[in-house]
């Protein structure tokens, strides 16, 4: 079998375009206004904004968990909005999704949560049998090897620290071999070092496998020192987008609608950016 860098490395990156992408709610709350992103193939994005500013909105409106009510969104050639049944599945497969709130299956082992990953590409008596394919085992493990966490393969998740859960749904979300994952505010309920840890994982998937991230961040600090890239939102609008270094505390304070505070930033009292 191929080494984990090439697995990845062969499908690569998808880009995302986004075309006046809107998102109105039922009751008439609008998510997203006129929202135009290309994000190219490989490439790590950071979205910052206070809650409530459409973070999470953009993010999930990528792979279908938001639908969008005006606008087209593309994911490699994939046209997003519309899709249905089995090309949504599809769809979902190629972008992997990691969740603030790690979303593991407690009462099992660190590898089998892993190996759920490979769902899509599982038929189902493998997957009620728990009889996976050895290629799906050692995919899985080299994910585990890749977020550092290998040694736990055999542990149950309810054993494990929140920063090790959460780096167990990163590896979940690598057996899916995507070429884009989305982190919904994935350090969120992580304490400083952890947070770091996590980030550190995602940066570097995103340079050692060509994978195109893009990652929900409340933290100002966060966002500058992992995102190559940083999309500023305000009540679902895009008011900065360009690279970290250049967003100072006047574009945060644009963003953000005041000045910053240590509430901003992971690493306090260091608020001036």
């Amino acid at each position: 079998m191929t080494t984990p860098d090439r697995t990845h490395s062969e499908r690569g990156g998808a880009g995302i375009r986004f075309s006046d992408v809107g998102v109105t709610y039922p009751n008439g709350h609008h998510g997203l206004r006129g929202i135009d992103l290309d994000i190219a193939p490989g490439e790590m994005v950071a979205v910052v904004g206070l809650s409530g500013a459409g973070k999470s909105t953009l993010i999930r409106t990528i792979n279908g968990l938001v639908p969008i009510t005006s606008g087209g969104i593309t994911v490699g050639d994939t046209r997003v909005d519309g899709l249905r049944g089995r090309a949504l599945r599809d769809l979902r497969a190629d972008v992997g999704m990691v969740f603030q709130g790690f979303n593991l299956a407690k009462r099992t082992t660190v590898l089998n949560n892993v190996l759920m990953g490979r769902l899509h590409h599982t038929s189902a008596w493998r997957s009620l049998l728990g009889a996976w394919r050895r290629d799906d085992v050692e995919l899985a493990m080299q994910a585990l090897e890749r977020v550092e966490i290998v040694q736990k393969a055999y542990v149950g998740a309810a054993e494990l620290s929140g920063g090790q859960q959460q780096r167990v749904a990163i590896a979940r979300t690598l057996a899916q071999r995507p070429r884009v994952v989305l982190a919904d505010e994935p350090v969120a309920s992580l304490d400083p070092p952890t947070s770091h840890v996590v980030m550190r994982d995602l940066q570097r998937i995103n340079a050692e496998l060509g994978i195109t991230v893009v990652v929900n961040l409340h933290f100002l600090d966060l966002a500058r020192r992992y995102g190559t890239r940083l999309v500023g939102l305000r009540a679902g609008e895009v008011v900065y987008d360009g690279p970290g270094a250049d967003a100072d505390e006047s574009v945060f304070e644009a963003i953000y609608g005041r000045s910053l505070t240590a509430e901003d930033v992971l690493d306090a009292p260091a608020v001036q950016l």
